[in-house]
């Protein structure tokens, strides 16, 4: 019978001082410890440290810092834009006034988060010296434990450890072949991993009469129009609109002053008519559900001109596959466009995918194209909107009054698909008709219900 190594460090520590024969033929042995009695109480009172230090360091904590400095970078960014934009607007009158409450509102946002920040600050830096200091007792505690090892069963085994790390590293080494480049991360700032805001808030010149519309900054503007906004109103039935209209800065569209209208068709409903609230521009071009037609429309806006591109048979359109929820259908939104770091995307669906989402490139040329092609299992008339960011489509869907909720995610490097990503959106009205993202400034443009509204977009290259 193997004897245990309890059993040899018993026998080692005791000391026989006399024996005796009883009655001829019983030995009695008296045995005496020699050695101190090992600390057992010691070894658990370590083990406790070592599990507390587990539960009190967790991956969300080490991520909150990177969150929040990715924060502050962001809006000081915007606050700088801000900042000029006051310098070349300010004529002492309505531009400055409104310019001037944009920057002090980006400055309490910005004092705001320098507080949070400061405060997770020290609670790391106290909890990194608690943990410091704590390790440290551990190590010399467990140094003294090993005092107990007289056979020194320890130390061999961490030598056998280090030996075999050191033989399989050199087998590793003898097999290797060569890897080929490691190729750069598709998108270094990482995934979504929180919204916001709101940062904007505003009905438009319109008012309130035109419920669906979309807004937002071209993520890829021709030269001197940088600043400009793109605003759409479907003008007609809360369906089409035949026209884009545009603003130099921010500050214009929110006075409602010095708009540019750039009109796609002589009139509602007709040939090359915006169908549906999902447009948006890239590349000085304006892409949207083309009218009556399962296609994607291109117009250029330098010369009023209008392509397409078909999409597969028996996409879904009038109404047919809309976005919503279960107090609302937001009419004919059967396909939304969407543009992030990569380009142009088309979010759609047919029967023969049972209704769930299919995801397009859009080629970026005139006429447009369509590139790789995704089914995913996102039923679309679960979501209530969709955007693309660092080449991964994320939906919403309604939780409230009050919240929107970012719940899926497909990456289209991966496939992966999750459904668990819990991103609030704070709502200013019902319902948002239109929502996306623009990777040059890394804000979320939302329309709802007739008002304007932007959002922070926080993405992390950290781990979740």
């Amino acid at each position: 019978m193997k004897s245990s190594p309890l059993s040899v460090w018993t026998a080692t520590f005791f000391l026989a001082l006399f024996s005796q024969c009883v009655s001829g033929k019983d030995c009695v042995c008296e045995l005496k410890n020699l050695q101190r009695p090992f600390p057992m109480e010691k070894l658990d009172s370590i083990h406790s440290a070592a599990n507390q230090c587990n539960r009190s360091i967790t991956s969300t904590q080490l991520m909150e810092v990177d969150v929040l400095m990715l924060g502050v970078q962001r809006r000081l960014e915007q606050l700088e834009e801000s900042v000029s934009v006051l310098e070349n607007e300010d004529d002492g009158d309505l531009y400055g006034a409104v310019s001037l409450r944009i920057v002090e509102l980006e400055l309490a946002e910005i004092q705001e988060l320098m507080g949070k920040l400061k405060k997770t600050i020290n609670s790391h830096k106290w909890l990194s010296e608690s943990t410091a200091t704590k390790l440290q007792n551990m190590t010399e505690g467990m140094q003294e434990l090993e005092a107990f090892d007289l056979l020194h069963v320890v130390s061999k085994q961490r030598e056998n450890q280090r030996l075999t790390r050191e033989l399989t590293e050199c087998q590793h080494e003898l097999q290797a072949t060569p890897q080929p480049p490691t190729p750069q991360p598709y998108c270094p700032q990482g995934q979504l991993v929180n919204v916001t805001g709101p940062r904007t808030y505003a009905v438009t010149q319109y008012g309130t009469s035109y419920y669906y519309g979309a807004w937002g900054k071209d993520p890829k503007p021709a030269p001197g129009k940088e600043d400009m906004y793109w605003l759409v109103a479907l003008t007609s039935s809360d369906v089409y609109a035949n026209y884009v209209r545009h603003y130099s800065s921010l500050s214009t569209l929110l006075v409602g002053v010095g708009p540019v209208d750039t009109v796609i068709a002589s009139s509602n409903p007709t040939t090359n008519t915006i169908m549906g609230p999902n447009a948006v521009q890239y590349g000085d071009a304006l892409y949207y559900g083309c009218y009556n037609t399962p296609a994607v429309c291109r117009f250029n806006i330098s010369d009023r001109s209008v392509t397409n591109t078909p999409l597969p048979q028996n996409s879904g359109i009038n109404n047919k596959f809309p976005f919503g929820h279960l107090d609302a259908t937001y009419i004919y939104t059967d396909l939304d466009l969407a543009t992030d770091e990569s380009g142009v995307w088309v979010v759609y669906t047919a029967p023969d995918n049972f209704g769930n989402v299919i995801l397009s490139e859009v080629i970026e040329e005139s006429p447009p194209s369509l590139g790789r092609t995704w089914r995913t299992s996102l039923h679309k008339r679960t979501a209530t909107n969709t955007f693309m960011a660092c080449g991964v489509l994320y939906a919403a869907r309604f939780l409230d009054q009050q919240t929107e909720e970012i719940f899926y995610s497909f990456d289209t490097e991966t496939s992966e698909e999750r459904y668990d990503l819990k991103i609030r959106i704070k709502k200013m009205q019902t319902n948002i008709q239109s929502l996306n993202y623009n990777p040059r400034d890394r804000m979320l443009y939302a329309y709802s219900n007739s008002y304007i509204v932007s959002y922070n977009a926080v993405l992390c290259s950290c781990d979740y």
